[in-house]
């Protein structure tokens, strides 16, 4: 007889409460740990915790055990298990807005949206991802007085919740990084956690072009096949994306273009956004 495969149960995260100093900081943390890693990663884990210290326990705790886990894989295993997670998963993708508009026409116009609300907020692009890039997204959290980056995080709730869910069943030490992200976000409405029924049954909308009907994915969970050599993943380039990951510095993403929205002195283990 044949196993029943259903839906995977609906994660709970408990809500923790910071203050505004806290909150930039466990961000920032979550968005240099979650960017491709590079030859710098024990100066960064080292500076991370340094800062993370005085976090409550339960957000503390997962970002030490991630750092605890990177420190013993190491940077070279931890670049491989980042490219295999983020670059070869669908569900696991970092881009925002593939969970919500997939492979259609409208995620353009969501990308140029979230630009947009950067730009508004005093911020402008240094890097070449995209700006729905979730370490980007978390670095504008860090930095911004507006409260923009933390509207398009909480806007964007049912793609962490399967970035979450996808990385805890790939058994990732990531997965402890998403657990710090949404315990700090307002508990998820009954809307966004049947938003995200939807994503894991479906997945993401996508479209014939020329046809103009919309169709979906195969489901993002508990399917568990991965693109195969001839297909694009969420993170693999088109022609208008930068390429795949290459060692960073861990530079800034986003430079102040309007001194006087962000706080140029916001809490930053490595940094960044000075």
């Amino acid at each position: 007889m044949g196993e029943f495969v259903g839906l995977p149960s609906v994660p709970v995260a408990d809500t923790v409460t910071l203050d505004d100093a806290p909150r930039r900081i466990a961000r920032m943390a979550c968005s240099l740990l979650l960017d491709y890693p590079d030859e710098a990663l024990a100066t960064t884990l080292g500076a991370v915790r340094a800062e993370v210290g005085a976090l409550p326990a339960p957000v503390r705790e997962e970002i030490d055990a991630f750092c605890a886990a990177a420190e013993q894989l190491g940077v070279r295993a931890l670049q491989e298990h980042y490219v295999e997670v983020f670059d070869q998963r669908r569900r696991c993708a970092l881009s925002l807005t593939y969970f919500t508009h997939g492979d259609t026409r409208g995620r353009g116009q969501a990308l140029l949206a979230f630009r947009e609300a950067m730009r508004r907020a005093g911020f402008s692009q240094v890097r070449e991802e995209l700006p729905d890039y979730l370490p980007i997204v978390l670095e504008l959290c860090a930095l911004d007085d507006t409260g923009t980056g933390e509207a398009l995080l909480a806007a964007n709730r049912e793609g962490l919740e399967v970035i979450r869910t996808a990385l805890r069943s790939a058994h990732s030490p990531y997965a402890h990084l998403l657990e710090a992200i949404v315990r700090t976000l307002p508990a998820a409405s009954d809307e966004t956690m049947a938003a995200y029924r939807r994503l894991i049954a479906q997945g993401p909308p996508t479209e014939l072009v020329g046809v103009g009907r919309p169709t979906l994915h195969e489901p993002l969970e508990p399917n568990t096949r991965e693109p195969g050599p001839h297909e694009h993943g969420p993170h693999e380039p088109g022609p208008h994306e930068p390429g795949p990951h290459e060692p960073n510095t861990h530079e800034p993403g986003l430079h102040a273009s309007n001194p006087h929205a962000p706080n140029p002195h916001a809490p930053s283990p490595h940094g960044r956004g000075k």
